[in-house]
């Protein structure tokens, strides 16, 4: 037997197995780790369609982790740093789109999901809703959430102030600043109570609209410019210096969040800037709260010489899936994500989270949540969150000069000055 055959049957006696192996792990025990933030309600439902699903699917094991919004984001990206990011995840769009820019994702299989095509999957949806996620035709991620915020009232602490919430409720930023000196009580320095206070960690959601509202923006028009309008900006970075403890002293970064402690009613906040989710969780932490109506949601607010109508941006967080794990670990993933999502009017009736399906946006249980009317209006002055594959740096920029002018002591103009350079050396490097 010549030489050459005998290494061709050797390699062939090597790789065999090889192979065995791979459909052995083809055909085996899937183990699917998920990993997603926390939410107590969301947490209830979606342990029992984990059983459900384990149980029709015997093979599949689903091991679901959750963590802090914010810490979610951080393990998230370490994980995939080194190469062992989860099977399943969901994050803001915002954070979530530089895993689909650096192809750390999978596409949708949209017959391992239920469908029959891609086009299916997409006339599910409100028009628009998968563009953050399609890339070359291809869409990266399905919508666990679609979230705008408004601003959330405690009707009581407003009468402990002298205020009527249905007529004095702030409509412009300068009443918002206005309105919450009346509110908020201090120890010193120390605010006992505030009146309202920002989601510090959420720039690009909340406070770039507020720059938008007065004529600037984050990148110009044609993509080659970042934070365009620097009157604008200055008035926003001057405000929020104002806002701050160096200021007129009505809030801080280094503050407890204003969300987690509405739901408390322990007359420590009067406002807060949050998502319909919100109605859901004041329902399962203080449920004598949620029944006594004692709160009300009224729209964002926009500055009094306002040049757009903007309200705060919406954004999606999205499931998708690791494109490093194996074709077959993938198609249980997205077989188990489209379980999940079948249930839209439960996670909206349970958690009060939108799925931005066709069938549920124009249900009567969607009509009859309350002030669902807000959500949906302050939505059409919207627009979706900025994302990009640097989105997640930009936010941060973002915050050091927000953070630079309230906590320590720079001026606007400078820490202006500050971020426009960054952003645009930041830019320049993806262009």
């Amino acid at each position: 037997m010549k030489k050459s055959v005998l290494i061709c049957i050797a390699l062939m006696l090597l790789v065999a197995p090889l192979f065995a192996q791979g459909a052995k792990e083809e055909q085996g025990p899937i183990v699917l780790k998920y990993w997603t933030h926390e939410d107590p309600n969301r947490t209830r439902i979606e342990e029992r369609y984990i059983q459900e699903f384990q149980a029709a699917n015997p093979n599949i094991t689903i091991e679901r982790t959750t963590q802090a919004s914010t810490k979610m984001i951080e393990l998230v990206q370490t994980a995939f740093a080194a190469n062992s990011g989860p099977d399943i995840f969901n994050l803001s769009i915002e954070d979530e789109y530089q895993y689909i820019a650096n192809g750390r994702v999978a596409p949708v299989n949209p017959q391992a999901a239920g469908y029959k095509d891609m086009k299916a999957v997409v006339d599910t949806y409100a028009d628009g809703i998968l563009d953050p996620v399609t890339v070359d035709g291809k869409a990266y991620g399905l919508p666990l959430e679609l979230t705008n915020w408004t601003i959330f009232i405690n009707k009581s602490v407003f009468r402990s102030a002298g205020l009527d919430p249905e007529k004095d409720y702030p409509k412009t930023w300068e009443e918002m600043a206005d309105i919450s000196e009346k509110l908020v009580i201090r120890d010193g320095d120390i605010l006992v109570r505030r009146g309202f206070d920002f989601r510090y960690p959420y720039y690009l959601v909340a406070m770039l609209p507020m720059v938008e509202q007065l004529g600037g923006q984050l990148i110009s028009d044609d993509g080659k410019t970042a934070i365009v309008g620097e009157a604008a900006w200055l008035k926003f970075l001057t405000y929020m210096q104002q806002w701050g403890p160096s200021g007129r002293n009505l809030g801080s970064p280094t503050y407890k969040n204003a969300r987690s402690l509405f739901n408390k009613n322990n007359n420590d906040i009067a406002m807060a800037n949050t998502g319909l989710y919100q109605i859901g969780r004041i329902k399962a932490d203080n449920p004598a709260f949620y029944d006594s109506k004692e709160w009300m949601i009224v729209p964002f607010p926009v500055f009094k010489d306002a040049v757009k109508d903007v309200a705060a941006s919406y954004y999606g967080h999205y499931l998708m899936v690791n494109a490093q794990s194996s074709k077959a670990t993938q198609d249980a993933a997205w077989k188990f994500i489209a379980y999940m999502l079948s249930h839209a009017e439960e996670y909206l009736k349970e958690v009060s989270l939108v799925q931005p399906t066709k069938a549920l946006l124009n249900s009567e249980t969607y009509k009859n949540i309350p002030y669902s009317d807000v959500f949906t209006k302050d939505m059409d002055r919207g627009h979706i969150v900025y994302y990009g594959a640097a989105s997640a740096e930009f936010q941060t920029l973002i915050r050091s000069a927000v953070e630079s002018v309230m906590l320590s002591g720079e001026t606007p103009e400078k820490a202006l000055a500050t971020l426009k350079r960054a952003a645009q050396e930041l830019l320049d490097e993806q262009l």
